[in-house]
C-alpha cells in the first residue's frame, strides 16, 4: 500500500520489512509479514494481544531475528542482529517502562549508556556543560516546554515528562525510525496531549514513528497510515483519513471480510 496518494516521485520508505516470519518453537509468532515506515510519517500498528505487534517491533528494535524475510533500510538490505546494531543505523526504541533513573536528573538520563567521551579530569567539567547544552538544544527542538529545569531529578517528572525525556534521547542521535510502545498508557488527558504533540514534531522533523497503541483515539489523532496485524499476519492497511475506529476495529477482531 503506498505512501500517501503515490506519484511517480512518491518517496522510498526509509525502513521494509519484506515476508518476515517468527517461530517461537511450535508457535508461528509471525507469518510472511510486510512492514514499511517513510520519513515524515506516523504508522500506527495495531492488534489484539497475540497479535504480533510486540514480535514485529522486536525485529525492528534488534531484540529478535526473523527466521526468513529481508530488511532493507535505506534502501540496503540489512540484518539487526542487536538493539545497539539498531542504533547505529538509526532506529530508536521506546518501551513502556522508559528505561529512566529516578535518582539521576534529565541530562543525565538523556545521555545514559552514550556520555560525551572526554579526556578525564581536565575537561569533565566541560564535558557536563556540553551535555547539558545539547540536552536543552533537543528539548528545544522538540519545543518540550513542560520541563523547567534539565538539572531536575527525573524522580520529580509526571508521567507526561518522563515519556518526553525518554523521546527526547531517543532523537538525540542520528535517528530516522522512533518505535513508541504504548506511550499514553498510563497517562491523564493533559500529558496524553503533551505526548501526541511531540509525536507530531518528530513527524514534523522528517521522522518515521512507529506507534504500537490500543487507544484508537490517539492513533487517530496521530497516525498517518494504520496497519493491523491479527495472528501473526497483516491483515488490513488503512489511510487514516480514509478510515473510521470501527474499520479498524473489524480488522482488528476479524469481522471485516478481506477484500
Amino acid at each position: 500500500m503506498g505512501h500517501g496518494g503515490v506519484g511517480i516521485d512518491a518517496p522510498a520508505p526509509i525502513l521494509e520489512l519484506k515476508s518476515i516470519t517468527k517461530r517461537f518453537g511450535a508457535v508461528d509468532a509471525l507469518s510472511g509479514v510486510d512492514f514499511e515506515v517513510y520519513p515524515s510519517e506516523v504508522v500506527a500498528l495495531a492488534g489484539d494481544n497475540g497479535a504480533g505487534k510486540s514480535t514485529l517491533v522486536k525485529i525492528i528494535a534488534g531484540t529478535h531475528e526473523p527466521n526468513t524475510g529481508v530488511i532493507r533500510f535505506d534502501g540496503a538490505e540489512v540484518k539487526i542482529h542487536s538493539p545497539r546494531q539498531a542504533t547505529h543505523l538509526g532506529i530508536e526504541t521506546v518501551y513502556q517502562d522508559l528505561a529512566l533513573c529516578d535518582n539521576l536528573d534529565v541530562v543525565a538520563n538523556m545521555f545514559l549508556g552514550r556520555e560525551t567521551v572526554s579526556p578525564p579530569t581536565v575537561l569533565r567539567r566541560l564535558s557536563e556543560l556540553e551535555m547539558e547544552r545539547r540536552a536543552l538544544e533537543v528539548l528545544r527542538r522538540l519545543n518540550v516546554t513542560t520541563i523547567r529545569s534539565v538539572r531536575a531529578p527525573v524522580s520529580s517528572l509526571s508521567g507526561g515528562q518522563r515519556q518526553s525525556v525518554a523521546i527526547s534521547r531517543a532523537v538525540m542521535g542520528n535517528s530516522k525510525i522512533v518505535l513508541l510502545d504504548e506511550p499514553t498508557a498510563a497517562l491523564g488527558v493533559a500529558q496524553t496531549h503533551q505526548v501526541l504533540e511531540l509525536i507530531k514534531r518528530l513527524r514534523q522533523q522528517g521522522l518515521g514513528v512507529v506507534l504500537i497503541s490500543h487507544n484508537l483515539h490517539d492513533v487517530f489523532e496521530v497516525s498517518d497510515r494504520i496497519v493491523v496485524l491479527r495472528l501473526g499476519r497483516r491483515v488490513a492497511t488503512f489511510e487514516r483519513m480514509a478510515a473510521t475506529p470501527e474499520d479498524v476495529v473489524a480488522a482488528i477482531t476479524g469481522a471485516r471480510k478481506e477484500s
